[in-house]
């Protein structure tokens, strides 16, 4: 009995030695909560300090006297919807500047408002691009001209970007070019003069060309194998620093100046170490010589190129903590430098330094509620691919624990184009906290390692060697018997969702979990719906990915996709989606989500109706990382923080979709996703009177139709409505019907019509439509339809409403349409092919042609042209159903 008790209070030891090492769960909100501040910035006059700080819950822009504290800052924008993550100071240090989205759609606005004006509770912004459904670049704040910035704007064409001068007092556009050259982007000189464009050649390798008054004049290409970009002009104005590794003798860049003049090009400055690619250069804004220059392998390195600018720096690494250093701004004549000092342990401090006095201010800690001494600390590790290739990657053990047979996660980056850095990360000292060893490979593909290891990635996706490098990683974790075979997770974001789904689908056995945040699931999808302005570098996604032209590349991409051997993942999958997401769109989660459930698969999905290709706002950041570590824990068996806030648990809630609501999505002829249409009532639909005359055309005869349609609001059942009156007249006889439509969604909820003896009651829910019709002695009876989704129906119903969209060209989306003489619910794919000038009785229109194809393959179609001007259909063509004969039915706007 003495024996077997000892045995028990050794046991019982061991465990609270063990649990011992464990450092306390650190409360998620000090991971992925926004910061108390961040951003800073000094202005260039050096009288105030910007930052970032949450307003009324919200991350927003404030700021202070330079020398005064922090509780005398004061808020200058108030934005309640969307979290501002980027801003800069006018060169005259009179106004800050800051781009928004809505919703995550990225289509930025420029804004502009007066740090010190004065508001209720803050100073009023200007939008200086206030234009809907286009995206603003700015490429330029000159220095010598501080009252205007160089701009792009795509209004005139999604896929392009023309260059304008902004003025900033007055929000004046000036034209510099009109950009029909597939231009991809722009470089101005030390005045602020556009000089230079960078496009992308045919065959995906990029070229550099020189503004010769009304002409571009190619002065630099490379293959789509290598790479090149301006990235400053040196004070003569006649040479440019270029980045470039073009030629066979380069593989890692380097800096060089090319000289305009005779078209040759002076090596500046490479790795010293020949590790990696030039990283970047610092330039004085005083003088306008280099000042250092930074490469990044393991960790950062810097080397100073002028004789003061490397006696500052000496002293100012004797002034500042340990830890990774960066100067994050400067004053105009740069005597005070705001220096960023941080480390693989802490998430990083801001500094203000003084070059005279040698000096350094603490500005404020970045989290300084969260405790570093429990984080772990990121090791460099290399490992072997198959082939030999050696992978870079970042491991980051649970403190606390021997690295054994430990839980994993393999977290990877997106892109594909870019890399992990050595430093603090959010998500690995989560997950390290719980108990995982995070591994974070840098697969070939990744930037930053030469040409040779980025272009050891094209077409290699899925089932090729840039997931393999990933595998590989796993297997190399486990001959070091860090990991546990049986409780690896993998989890990523954009490439990295895409990269987890290709390694649950194509090495099913490899992984117990996996968590895909933004990915896509089919690349072919992918491809055919990337953004319109990444048009100019489309081409690179042909040579890096895959050339849907090319019927090889087809038949491999559809190997690679995911959604093609969703029957081979066997791991349960949580997927988060942001649905306005404008490079990933939602279908890409939706079709992963419908194909594991009905296999019966595993599956969580959270979708975001306020957020893109990422999460901005901070309850939906946080409620997606508790489902994560949730997700996690249950499967792989780390540790899970039992609380959670009561606003994170709603938003949780909110944002967790019942699966067996998710439908597969809709795609066009070209394959190209139709994503639902939302309608827009509050918009446009307004009390109206519209007279319409219809031909139809069938079996040799035609026969006309008058229609007197009215559309007023009504209230009914306690619910606000508009409803929709049509009074027809003709040789058939004459007839009325009436639709009421939800005033908030602009989708019918009933539909009852009257044909000589003949009726038809129709009420519309989500789950299909019911009623009965009577055909007047010849028949008819109920009426109960299935279908998914909110459903409209044909005629007025779809003509009313379909103006409220915010039509362009390019547009695409979906609708579920009962169609009443076939009794089904049907699905069309929704495009706009373009304007059109039409001419109707009621006159001549400019119009948008909106074509709706049924995707069951069957026959039936619509397309309406509608004004700009009225907002209204003016004409209609209709393919009219076997059971009407066939033919078609002509409808045009006669008052």
């Amino acid at each position: 009995m003495h024996k077997l008790s000892s045995i028990l209070a050794a046991i019982i030891l061991g465990v609270t030695c063990a649990s011992a090492q464990l450092p306390p769960i650190i409360d998620r909100e000090l991971f992925f909560g926004d910061p108390q501040i961040s951003g800073g910035q000094i202005s260039p006059d050096g009288s105030f300090v910007s930052f970032l700080k949450p307003f009324k819950g919200v991350r927003n822009i404030w700021v202070k006297d330079t020398h005064a504290p922090f509780d005398q800052a004061r808020p200058i924008t108030a934005d309640t919807s969307r979290p501002v993550t980027q801003y800069f100071w006018s060169r005259d240090s009179r106004l800050i500047l800051y781009a928004q989205d809505k919703g995550g759609d990225e289509n930025y606005r420029i804004y502009a408002v007066d740090p010190k004006g004065a508001g209720d509770p803050v100073p009023p912004a200007r939008d200086l691009t206030p234009l809907p459904k286009v995206r603003a670049y700015i490429y330029d704040v000159p220095r010598k001209k501080p009252g205007e910035i160089i701009i792009g704007l795509n209004d005139r064409k999604p896929e392009l970007h023309d260059v304008y001068r902004l003025d900033l007092a007055t929000g004046d556009k000036t034209l510099l070019w009109q950009n029909d050259q597939n231009v991809a982007g722009w470089s101005t000189d030390l005045n602020g003069d556009l000089r230079l464009g960078v496009r992308q050649t045919v065959d995906g390798g990029t070229e550099i060309l020189r503004i010769d008054k009304d002409s571009l004049i190619s002065i630099y290409r490379v293959t789509s194998e290598e790479s090149c970009g301006p990235l400053q002009f040196a004070p003569d104005g006649q040479r440019f620093y270029l980045e470039t590794n073009k030629g066979s003798k380069l593989d890692k860049t380097e800096l060089e100046l090319f000289d305009l003049k005779t078209g040759k090009t002076a090596l500046v400055d490479k790795d010293p170490l020949g590790q990696v690619d030039f990283g970047s250069a610092w330039f004085s804004d005083v003088t306008d010589e280099l000042l250092a220059t930074f490469y990044t392998g393991d960790r950062t390195r810097v080397y100073p190129k002028q004789k003061e600018f490397g006696e500052d720096w000496k002293k100012l690494l004797k002034a500042l903590p340990e830890g990774e250093k960066s100067i994050a701004g400067a004053t105009a004549n740069e005597k005070i430098w705001v220096v960023w000092v941080s480390s693989d342990v802490d998430p990083g401090s801001l500094y203000i330094y003084d070059r005279t006095s040698g000096k350094a201010e603490l500005l404020y800690h970045g989290r300084p509620d969260l405790p570093m001494q429990y984080l772990a600390h990121m090791t460099p590790v290399r490992y072997k691919g198959r082939d030999g290739l050696t992978i870079p990657a970042y491991l980051t053990l649970p403190k606390g624990l021997a690295p054994k047979n430990l839980p994993v996660a393999i977290v990877v980056h997106g892109g594909p184009w870019g890399r992990d850095y050595w430093g603090y990360n959010s998500t690995a000292q989560f997950l390290a906290n719980r108990g995982y060893a995070v591994l974070m490979p840098n697969f070939r593909g990744s930037t930053g390692f030469g040409k040779k290891f980025l272009n050891a990635g094209n077409k290699q996706w899925g089932t090729g060697f840039m997931q393999h490098d990933i595998t590989d990683g796993v297997k190399y974790l486990m001959a070091k018997k860090i990991a546990d075979p049986k409780r690896v997770g993998i989890f990523g974001g954009s490439y990295g969702g895409y990269a987890t789904l290709a390694g649950l689908a194509f090495t099913p056995d490899l992984y117990a979990a996996g968590v895909s945040y933004v990915g896509p699931s089919n690349i072919i999808t992918l491809l055919k719906t990337i953004p319109p302005y990444w048009a100019p570098i489309k081409k690179i996604f042909s040579v890096r990915v895959g050339d849907l032209d090319n019927p090889k590349d087809v038949a491999m991409l559809e190997k690679q996709s995911p959604l093609n051997s969703a029957k081979n993942i066997k791991a349960p999958l949580l997927v988060i989606q942001g649905a306005n997401d404008p490079r990933v769109k939602k279908a890409e989660s939706d079709q992963i989500v419908v194909a594991l459930r009905d296999l019966h698969r595993t599956v969580g999905y959270l979708v975001a109706p306020d957020e893109g290709h990422g999460f901005a706002g901070r309850e939906n950041r946080m409620a997606a990382y508790t489902a994560l570590e949730k997700f996690f824990s249950e499967h792989l068996g780390g540790r899970f923080q039992d609380s959670i806030a009561p606003d994170i648990k709603k938003k949780l809630a909110d944002l967790t979709v019942d699966v067996s609501t998710v439908t597969m999505p809709v795609r066009d002829a070209s394959g190209a996703v139709a994503l639902p249409i939302k309608f827009a009532p509050e918009r446009l639909l307004r009390v109206d009177s519209l007279k319409y005359v219809t031909t139809f055309t069938a079996m040799g005869q035609k026969i006309t139709v008058n229609t007197l349609r009215t559309l007023f609001p009504v209230e009914a059942g306690g619910k606000k409505l508009w409803r929709i009156i049509d009074m027809t007249s003709g040789m058939m006889g004459s007839g009325a019907d009436t639709i009421d439509l939800d005033a908030s969604s602009a989708y019918p909820t009933r539909w009852s019509a009257t044909m000589g003896s003949g009726s038809i009651n129709i009420a519309f829910g989500s789950q299909g439509v019911t009623g009965s019709m009577s055909r007047g002695g010849m028949g008819g009876g109920p009426i109960d339809v299935k279908g998914q989704g909110p459903i409209t129906a044909e005629g007025p119903a779809l003509e009313v409403v379909l103006p409220t969209v915010d039509l362009s060209e390019g547009y695409r989306s979906s609708v579920n349409i009962y169609a009443i003489m076939e009794n089904k619910i049907r699905t069309f794919a929704l495009s706009v092919g373009g304007t059109e000038k039409v001419t109707t009785p009621a006159g001549s229109f400019d119009a948008y042609l909106v074509q709706a194809k049924p995707t069951d393959g069957d026959a039936g179609g619509f397309k309406f042209w509608i004004s700009k001007e009225r907002k209204c259909v003016v004409r209609t063509e209709t393919e009219l159903p076997a059971a009407m004969g066939g033919g078609t039915a002509t409808q045009e706007l006669t008052r």
